[in-house]
């Protein structure tokens, strides 16, 4: 049987922290940032847990069950 193959495109999106929960970054900071504010810009830095639901999808994609 041939190995499993992890999904390139979720791999370079989703990071697991220690703890094992899955972090994303939040869309909307590739452009156009001149008319976003200092503060929205600042958040938009912060990475973001999944969403419950979507865990078990990602880690399919991940591998990680």
């Amino acid at each position: 049987m041939p190995k499993q193959k992890t999904n390139k495109a979720a791999r370079k999106r989703i990071r697991v922290s220690k703890n094992g929960k899955l972090k994303r970054g939040r869309p909307g900071r590739r452009h156009l940032l001149s008319v976003k504010t200092t503060k929205r810009k600042r958040k938009l830095r912060t990475k973001e847990s999944i969403a419950a639901p979507d865990v078990f999808k990602i880690k399919k994609l991940l591998r990680l069950v």
